[in-house]
Protein backbone atom coordinates (compact mmCIF):
# COMPACT_ATOMS: atom_id res chain seq x y z
CA UNK A 1 0.00 0.00 0.00
CA UNK A 2 1.09 3.60 -0.77
CA UNK A 3 1.37 6.55 1.50
CA UNK A 4 -1.15 9.41 1.41
CA UNK A 5 0.07 12.79 2.02
CA UNK A 6 -1.74 15.57 3.16
CA UNK A 7 -0.71 19.12 2.17
CA UNK A 8 -2.35 21.82 4.83
CA UNK A 9 -1.74 25.18 2.68
CA UNK A 10 -1.62 28.26 4.72
CA UNK A 11 1.48 30.62 3.08
CA UNK A 12 2.04 29.23 -0.72
CA UNK A 13 -1.07 29.00 -2.82
CA UNK A 14 -1.81 25.93 -4.86
CA UNK A 15 -0.50 26.53 -8.23
CA UNK A 16 3.03 27.54 -6.32
CA UNK A 17 3.28 23.61 -4.37
CA UNK A 18 1.51 22.09 -7.08
CA UNK A 19 4.41 22.09 -9.22
CA UNK A 20 6.84 21.47 -6.64
CA UNK A 21 5.15 18.31 -5.59
CA UNK A 22 4.61 17.61 -10.01
CA UNK A 23 8.30 18.01 -10.07
CA UNK A 24 9.49 15.71 -7.11
CA UNK A 25 7.02 12.96 -8.78
CA UNK A 26 8.54 13.12 -12.20
CA UNK A 27 11.61 13.28 -10.50
CA UNK A 28 10.88 9.80 -8.64
CA UNK A 29 9.85 8.19 -12.04
CA UNK A 30 6.02 8.68 -11.34
CA UNK A 31 3.25 9.42 -13.90
CA UNK A 32 0.74 11.15 -11.73
CA UNK A 33 -3.11 12.13 -12.69
CA UNK A 34 -4.25 15.55 -11.25
CA UNK A 35 -8.06 15.28 -10.11
CA UNK A 36 -9.66 18.03 -9.43
CA UNK A 37 -13.94 18.66 -9.17
CA UNK A 38 -14.16 21.46 -11.49
CA UNK A 39 -13.21 21.75 -15.11
CA UNK A 40 -12.54 25.15 -15.23
CA UNK A 41 -10.88 25.29 -12.37
CA UNK A 42 -8.37 22.45 -14.06
CA UNK A 43 -7.96 24.85 -17.11
CA UNK A 44 -7.01 27.30 -14.98
CA UNK A 45 -4.33 25.30 -13.78
CA UNK A 46 -3.16 23.92 -16.71
CA UNK A 47 -2.12 27.15 -17.90
CA UNK A 48 -0.48 28.43 -14.41
CA UNK A 49 1.52 25.09 -15.63
CA UNK A 50 2.63 26.65 -18.67
CA UNK A 51 3.44 29.78 -17.20
CA UNK A 52 6.62 28.13 -15.57
CA UNK A 53 10.07 28.73 -16.83
CA UNK A 54 11.45 26.80 -19.51
CA UNK A 55 13.79 24.85 -17.07
CA UNK A 56 11.09 24.24 -14.64
CA UNK A 57 8.60 22.62 -17.66
CA UNK A 58 5.86 20.19 -16.55
CA UNK A 59 4.96 17.95 -19.33
CA UNK A 60 1.31 17.98 -18.98
CA UNK A 61 -2.42 18.08 -20.40
CA UNK A 62 -6.32 18.21 -19.51
CA UNK A 63 -7.77 14.82 -19.89
CA UNK A 64 -10.12 13.78 -22.93
CA UNK A 65 -7.43 14.92 -25.22
CA UNK A 66 -5.66 12.49 -27.87
CA UNK A 67 -2.31 11.34 -26.05
CA UNK A 68 -3.62 11.04 -22.11
CA UNK A 69 -2.16 7.68 -22.10
CA UNK A 70 1.39 9.18 -23.22
CA UNK A 71 0.48 11.97 -20.62
CA UNK A 72 3.50 12.12 -17.61
CA UNK A 73 0.90 14.32 -15.58
CA UNK A 74 -2.72 14.48 -16.67
CA UNK A 75 -5.43 16.58 -15.21
CA UNK A 76 -8.82 15.68 -15.01
CA UNK A 77 -11.89 15.30 -12.90
CA UNK A 78 -12.67 11.67 -13.62
CA UNK A 79 -11.46 8.66 -11.95
CA UNK A 80 -9.61 7.19 -15.26
CA UNK A 81 -5.87 7.05 -15.22
CA UNK A 82 -5.70 6.27 -18.19
CA UNK A 83 -1.78 7.48 -18.19
CA UNK A 84 -1.00 4.55 -15.98
CA UNK A 85 -0.63 6.84 -13.20
CA UNK A 86 1.85 6.21 -10.04
CA UNK A 87 0.51 9.61 -8.03
CA UNK A 88 -2.67 11.02 -7.57
CA UNK A 89 -2.96 14.59 -6.53
CA UNK A 90 -6.45 15.31 -5.25
CA UNK A 91 -6.94 19.05 -5.45
CA UNK A 92 -10.33 21.15 -4.22
CA UNK A 93 -12.24 18.68 -2.14
CA UNK A 94 -11.79 15.62 -4.89
CA UNK A 95 -12.08 12.11 -3.70
CA UNK A 96 -9.70 9.50 -3.02
CA UNK A 97 -10.95 6.00 -2.95
CA UNK A 98 -9.10 3.35 -0.36
CA UNK A 99 -8.16 1.35 -3.01
CA UNK A 100 -6.34 4.01 -5.05
CA UNK A 101 -4.46 4.45 -1.85
CA UNK A 102 -3.49 0.85 -1.92
CA UNK A 103 -2.62 0.13 -5.75
CA UNK A 104 -0.56 3.87 -5.81
CA UNK A 105 2.89 4.85 -4.84
CA UNK A 106 1.40 8.05 -3.00
CA UNK A 107 -1.48 9.71 -2.99
CA UNK A 108 -1.22 13.57 -2.16
CA UNK A 109 -4.77 15.22 -0.54
CA UNK A 110 -3.61 19.05 -1.21
CA UNK A 111 -6.13 21.41 0.30
CA UNK A 112 -6.44 25.50 1.34
CA UNK A 113 -5.98 25.44 4.95
CA UNK A 114 -7.81 29.27 4.81
CA UNK A 115 -10.95 27.72 3.67
CA UNK A 116 -12.82 26.20 6.52
CA UNK A 117 -14.84 24.15 4.43
CA UNK A 118 -12.17 22.79 2.13
CA UNK A 119 -10.33 22.24 5.80
CA UNK A 120 -13.38 20.07 6.90
CA UNK A 121 -13.36 17.88 3.94
CA UNK A 122 -9.64 17.23 4.01
CA UNK A 123 -10.29 16.19 8.16
CA UNK A 124 -12.98 13.97 6.59
CA UNK A 125 -10.99 12.52 4.40
CA UNK A 126 -8.26 11.76 7.18
CA UNK A 127 -10.43 10.01 9.35
CA UNK A 128 -11.99 7.81 6.05
CA UNK A 129 -8.81 6.92 4.61
CA UNK A 130 -6.75 6.25 8.08
CA UNK A 131 -9.82 4.06 9.46
CA UNK A 132 -9.72 2.27 6.17
CA UNK A 133 -6.17 1.49 7.11
CA UNK A 134 -4.15 3.70 4.71
CA UNK A 135 -0.72 4.93 5.84
CA UNK A 136 -0.80 8.70 5.81
CA UNK A 137 1.23 11.41 6.67
CA UNK A 138 0.15 15.29 7.04
CA UNK A 139 2.45 17.87 6.43
CA UNK A 140 1.72 22.05 7.50
CA UNK A 141 3.39 24.85 6.71
CA UNK A 142 2.38 27.14 9.12
CA UNK A 143 6.06 27.88 10.57
CA UNK A 144 7.31 28.77 7.44
CA UNK A 145 8.63 25.63 5.86
CA UNK A 146 7.24 22.02 5.68
CA UNK A 147 6.88 20.05 8.38
CA UNK A 148 5.47 16.77 9.53
CA UNK A 149 3.20 17.10 11.72
CA UNK A 150 1.59 13.59 12.49
CA UNK A 151 1.61 10.35 11.19
CA UNK A 152 -0.89 7.36 10.86
CA UNK A 153 -0.23 3.64 10.28
CA UNK A 154 3.44 3.67 9.83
Amino acid sequence: MGQVFFYHLTRSPLETTLPMLLSKSLQAGWHVVVRGRDADRLTWLDQKLWTGSEEAFLPHGIAEGAHDALQPILLTTGEEMPNGAQCLMSVDGAGVAIEECARLERVCVIFDGNDATALDHARGQWKALTQAGAVAQYWSEAGGRWEKKAESGA
